[in-house]
């Protein structure tokens, strides 16, 4: 058996490691960086100290969606042209960041469309680019991919000239973030961790940091919802994240697959829709291949960890930090369910569930999860 594991990145870990930023940029050979953000994110104290950090001299593009699309990118890579840039700061949650990686590959090959994405081509030699996430969630500061909305469907974007150049996690930056959305990232990154480790890609580095990611959420997540000015936790949290996204290049699974329509056709945040369909497909693993979920139970401190009691763990766990299921709270019928159950069935993150999944089987667990 052969296996390739990599997971190089520069990671500046800290409170106040913000403040930083100019000797990175400075180490980078760059000064005019665009900032790629959120709308939402640029009235907030954490951008308020980006924005003093920079002088006002820096660029901005604050126009990236919650679930990005492709016009997102094209209009954030006019604005670097427009403002001379020579380097990305993104800064916000996995949308910017994967706005802003995926922008230097249009800067590098402008003549070429972006989708359908040319895998094979040189992408070295990309704009350098600084990752801050303000989310403890999707870890796609330490990605090699970017995931964009084109005609309907979330797209991926995979190569690994798309790793930024130095991640900084500051916890003073996710200070802020209120209790829905830490619940919701925090969720996203648990489920990163639990469908990495359980999924039959043959990675062990992968597995150990996934469960060392499920064993920091499980002591954290419900105390940074519980006060956001833990920064211990909160801490803990953006660590947990990264490791989750460090995990899941081993792939994903039926949770994932469930969860990306629900955002493209039902515009539910990301994690949130990991969140309430996590129960019912873990129990679907679960029933047929037992002890499966024996060690995720391990590493969340289970006294009994066997399937039943993480399960139950989990659906707790996000019940407390009110992710109750329910998809019909969130305006999800059955008259979604046959093109949810499509879109899900074309995702391949399903391909390496830990048990094989039918279109009917995903269709039956969005019911199940109604």
């Amino acid at each position: 058996m052969t296996a390739n594991f990599s997971f190089p990145t520069n990671v500046r870990f800290g409170a106040g490691t913000l403040a930083e930023l100019p000797q990175h940029l400075l180490k980078l050979g760059v000064s005019r960086p665009l900032v790629v953000t959120d709308p939402g994110l640029v009235p907030t104290p954490a951008f308020k100290s980006l924005e003093k950090i920079g002088g006002g001299h820096w660029a901005v593009f604050a126009g990236v969606h919650p679930n990005p699309t492709l016009e997102d990118v094209m209009a954030a890579t006019g604005a670097y042209r427009a403002g001379n840039c020579d380097s990305v700061i993104a800064f916000g949650g996995g949308s910017a960041l994967d706005v802003g990686k995926v922008i230097r590959i249009c800067l590098k090959r402008p003549e070429q469309p972006l989708l359908p994405f040319d895998f094979g081509a040189d992408w070295s030699g990309l704009a350098p680019c600084i990752t801050i996430p303000t989310t403890a969630g999707t870890g796609s500061e330490v990605g090699r991919s970017s995931v964009i909305i084109h005609e309907g469907r979330k797209q991926v974007i995979f190569h690994p000239s798309l790793l930024a150049s130095l991640v900084i996690l500051d916890p003073e930056v996710t200070r802020g973030l209120p209790p829905k959305l830490t619940a919701a990232t925090g969720a996203d990154a648990l489920i990163h961790c639990i469908e990495s480790f359980t999924s039959p890609v043959f990675h062990p580095p992968c597995d150990g940091i996934a469960l060392e990611g499920i064993h920091l959420i499980g002591r954290s997540l419900a105390r940074a919802v519980k006060d956001g000015n833990d920064l211990e936790a909160r801490g803990e949290m953006l660590i947990a994240a990264m490791m989750g996204a460090i995990a899941f290049q081993k792939d994903l699974g039926a949770i994932h697959s469930l969860a990306h329509p629900l955002s493209t056709i039902c515009g539910m945040h990301h994690g949130t829709a990991n969140a309430l369909c996590a129960p019912f497909v873990m129990q679907f693993n679960a029933a047929r291949k037992p002890r499966l979920y024996r060690r995720v139970g391990i590493a969340l401190g289970l006294a009994n960890p066997d399937d039943a009691a993480t399960i139950q763990h989990v659906g707790d766990l996000f019940r407390e930090i009110g992710l109750a299921p329910g998809l019909r709270a969130y305006g999800v019928n059955e008259s979604h369910l046959v093109a949810l159950a499509d879109q899900a069935w074309a995702d391949s993150c399903h391909q390496t569930n830990p048990v094989p999944v039918t279109r009917a089987d995903l269709h039956a667990l969005y019911s199940q999860a109604l």
